[in-house]
């Protein structure tokens, strides 16, 4: 089953561990803690000498028995996690990917959207590369290994790649030559930690995964800048571009696991204070709030210290559901939401529900859920989104294509509420999302809300695809 949410596309995880205690291990756990970010695929590449690859369809620890494991040995190593955003889940497009040159080779992954991917291919394939996926992380390794064969300095390298590419890239590789190397871009769209224990080194998309190895200090890597992890375990800062931050703010209200700490704010406390900043604007009486699990439920929290009004989990998740289950033959698209999630009828029934919720983005989900509370006794529904309206695609890692498949695109509050079948909706306000993120808004992207896109390239694309009428490509594929 596949949520009505925005997702994410990727999630990497990388390691040095001293002492040449093999990596693989720590790898794999990184990944499961990763694992929110994407479940179609998973991959591991370690080093010992020689590169050690395994990746496959499905999660982490299907795709990861203990055999497999432990034929990747070596003390360097990174994983991936995968969400595809074009057609089935498949090997190919697995990572990590690796190449054969330059630095006696190099395994690359990556999380992030390329906006000029076309370009960047057509390019390549004109080089002479050999491109197996449909990957744009296997185009910015091939962009990458170009400029380090050319340049071999990483610092100019990476010079070379920032004015090369246009998108979002937070990256991981290891080289033949025993480093490991965090790259993020200058605009730093997607975060990317780093950390150091008695142990080793780790990189990982979120600190929460690095956490768990008891690192003694946990940064972000800054946008703009590489962190590069010698044999020994030393640490290097290597700054190849101006930082000018466009920090997504879907981190923030979902897809990072609340007990991460991005750019220096726990994720947990920001959701609070997103219920918080949507409780002023309270106008209706009911009796219980409802959180839709699981990233709602601090916003429920914080809605509940302002109003006074209890909050009670009145929607169970089943969590041994992934994102495909067998569907009954004669089942209508409403039967996946009712395997997900189950009401309580003692929380529900007889009750005006305040439901609340991260995001609306297609609007199919939200109608089913208010339906399915509807169906189990609540006399009314009302719907709070802690997310502000999503306008427009992203072009920057997140499977939003299209304006077209957008419940906001085009429509009112009050329409949106009726297509959902809702008594009442209120969304977040932007200026109260700023405010309980805490980072100035010229920091943050906020370009599906606003139509404001920090990179040249994204905004033509959007223009076009906004004016002309029931434009149906994929962003990557229209050419301009």
């Amino acid at each position: 089953m596949r949520r009505d949410l925005p997702r994410e596309e990727c999630g990497i995880f990388g390691c040095r561990i001293l002492n040449e205690e093999p990596a693989a291990p720590v790898i794999v756990n990184g990944l499961i803690m990763l694992q929110h970010r994407g479940q179609d695929s998973a991959g591991v590449a370690t080093y010992d000498g020689r590169f050690h690859i395994h990746k496959d369809v499905g999660l982490t620890t299907q795709v990861f028995t203990p055999d497999k494991v432990n034929r990747l040995t070596g003390p360097l190593g990174i994983g991936h996690v995968r969400y595809s955003t074009t057609g089935m889940p498949s090997v190919q497009d697995a990572q990590p990917f690796f190449a054969s040159y330059p630095r006696r080779g190099i395994a690359f992954a990556h999380n992030g959207n390329l906006v000029n991917l076309i370009e960047l291919r057509r390019l390549l394939l004109r080089q002479g590369w050999s491109l197996l996926s449909r990957c744009d992380g296997e185009v910015l390794m091939g962009v990458l290994a170009t400029a380090l064969e050319t340049y071999r300095d990483l610092q100019q390298a990476l010079e070379r790649v920032s004015t090369q590419v246009e998108g979002a890239y937070s990256a991981v590789f290891i080289s033949g030559e025993g480093e490991l190397v965090a790259i993020r871009d200058p605009h730093g769209f997607r975060p990317l930690s780093y950390g150091r224990s008695d142990e080793g080194a780790y990189a990982a998309s979120e600190s929460v995964a690095i956490q768990v190895f008891s690192t003694k200090q946990i940064d972000d890597v800054e946008p703009g800048t590489a962190v590069r992890v010698d044999r020994e375990g030393n640490i290097e800062i290597v700054r190849f571009a101006k930082s000018n931050p466009r920090f997504c703010m879907f981190e923030f209200v979902y897809f990072s696991r609340p007990e991460s700490v991005v750019m220096n704010r726990c994720v947990y406390d920001v959701r609070i204070k997103l219920g918080e900043m949507l409780a002023k604007y309270h106008d209706v009486n009911v009796d219980v709030i409802v959180p839709v699990p699981d990233t709602a439920r601090p916003a429920a929290e914080g809605y509940s210290r302002v109003t006074g009004i209890p909050t009670r989990e009145g929607l169970m998740k089943n969590r041994y559901i992934g994102r495909t289950f067998i569907m009954p033959p004669t089942a209508d698209r409403s039967f996946s939401v009712r395997m997900k999630l189950t009401p309580v009828p003692s929380v529900i029934r007889g009750k005006r529900v305040l439901l609340i919720d991260d995001s609306i983005v297609r609007g199919t989900t939200m109608r089913q859920i208010v339906q399915l509370l509807k169906s189990a006794g609540a006399k009314e529904v009302h719907v709070r989104i802690t997310c502000p309206p999503i306008i427009g695609p992203c072009f920057y890692g997140i499977d939003i294509s299209r304006h077209e498949e957008l419940a906001a695109h085009g429509r009112t509050v009050e329409e949106i509420c009726k297509m959902i079948g809702a008594d009442s909706l209120v969304y977040q306000r932007i200026d109260d999302l700023v405010s309980a993120i805490g980072l100035p808004r010229e920091k943050l992207c906020l370009a599906c809300l606003t139509h404001e896109y920090p990179t040249d390239r994204a905004a033509a694309i959007a223009e076009r695809m906004r004016s002309v009428s029931g434009f149906r490509e994929r962003y990557w594929e229209a050419e301009i």
